[in-house]
């Protein structure tokens, strides 16, 4: 037996549908990987194949930032292992700090160093010819549009393939996947944005087009989960899978939810501009919390549920009534004390930990980042959560 092609992954059949989305969060995607090697390990066991992927189960991976970055490796059929050690060279040659880059006029670190880090591991093929082994959805932010972008590797996708009647607009199955990660990983202040020429103007009447991206976190959907739904359910996406809660599974991995709180008597929060970086920080968690709120109202009830607003409790009962619309689960992180003392994962937290963590640049946490998701993984991540009726489809004769 052998596991679906690329094709048959994508191939509203009928059969139960298993999608993974990844967050985004700069080098504390690190707490990501431990978590998916968990989750590598119980399919690997339930299979009884050591080499089994994660690629090889789901059928569509989304992410955004550098949870792009992971899915991207993964859609590609790398080892959890191979995306680690990727994933740390990457941080080591990328995160490297400069006295004349300081976030104001310049961006603290390098794009270049980051686009030839991604090309390095992920080739320079365009979506269309890259080598997938499933289902790929990248979240990027266009900048000069004020458009969020769902870029995907489904050659069905409205704006995938060649349109005759625009032969000057540049497909999206036409772009570089480095390219698609690069854009999706353009955190402002940190890097550059990354340019993809949308229509190319053969007259030369007038310029080409270039679209100017930034990182998908700037928009709703640093958590993924609910756009990667979108996509698999609604029309316009053309992938058409069946909703139920036999129907689709959704696994959520976040990167650790930062604290949004501030101290309102701090002199530093009194001046404006402040109180706008804080006030932006505080929408992308909002943001965040909204996503994870819908999942739980509309999905099956799931034992990775979190009190998110203490008026709508754990966002019951289901949406209409009956079952759900899916299967969901989500495996985090708090970066709170209150959720390190309640957790039992055995790791103390401190204030100075606290907000080391939440810091998304600093290689110097990789060790620590590790500890956290490998406890992360052994205290949430269950066999039970991947039920064997979504097991239907994942082999073939």
């Amino acid at each position: 037996m052998s596991y679906r092609a690329f094709a048959d992954h994508l191939e509203a059949d009928g059969t139960p549908k298993r999608i993974l989305s990844l967050d985004g969060g700069g080098l504390r995607g690190v707490m990501t990987i431990q978590v998916l090697r968990k989750i590598e390990s119980l399919l690997r066991q339930r299979f009884d194949d050591e080499k089994m992927l994660l690629s090889d189960y789901f059928d569509l991976i989304a992410g955004t930032s550098t949870g792009a970055i992971i899915a991207a490796g993964l859609s590609l059929g790398m080892t959890v292992d191979e995306i680690d050690k990727h994933y740390c060279d990457l941080g080591d040659k990328v995160f490297k700090r400069s006295f004349w880059r300081r976030g104001f006029a310049r961006q603290m670190y390098d794009a270049k160093a980051v686009a030839d880090a991604l090309s390095d591991v992920l080739g320079t093929a365009m979506l269309k010819d890259a080598k997938f082994h499933t289902g790929l959805l990248v979240v990027a932010k266009r900048l000069d549009t004020g458009s969020t972008w769902v870029m995907t590797n489904n050659p069905k996708a409205k704006y995938f393939a060649p349109n005759p009647d625009n032969p000057q607009t540049i497909p999206n199955g036409e772009y570089p996947l480095w390219q698609v990660v690069r854009a999706s990983t353009a955190a402002p202040t940190f890097f550059e944005g990354e340019e993809i020429q949308i229509h190319s103007n053969e007259s030369k009447d007038r310029a080409d087009t270039v679209g100017l991206f930034i990182d998908g976190g700037c928009s709703p959907h640093n958590n993924p989960s609910l756009q990667a739904l979108m996509a698999a359910t609604m029309e316009g996406y053309k992938f058409g899978w069946e909703a139920g809660p036999d129907k689709l599974l959704l696994v959520s991995v976040g990167t650790g939810k930062a604290d949004a709180s501030v101290k309102v008597s701090s002199k530093l929060t009194d001046a404006a501009a402040v109180q706008g970086l804080l006030a932006l920080k505080n929408l992308m968690e909002d943001c965040g919390d909204l996503v994870e709120t819908v999942l739980q109202w509309i999905s099956a009830p799931t034992p990775t549920a979190r009190l998110i607003d203490r008026v709508a409790g754990l966002a019951g009962p289901v949406l209409g009534g009956g079952d759900g619309l899916l299967t969901y689960h989500r495996y985090n992180a708090l970066f709170t004390q209150d959720w390190f003392d309640q957790a039992d994962i055995g790791i103390q937290a401190d204030a100075s930990y606290l907000a080391s963590m939440q810091e998304m640049d600093k290689p110097e946490n990789l060790a620590k980042l590790r500890e956290l998701g490998e406890a992360v993984a052994r205290k949430q991540v269950d066999t039970a959560h991947f039920p064997t009726k979504f097991d239907v489809g994942v082999r073939v004769h």
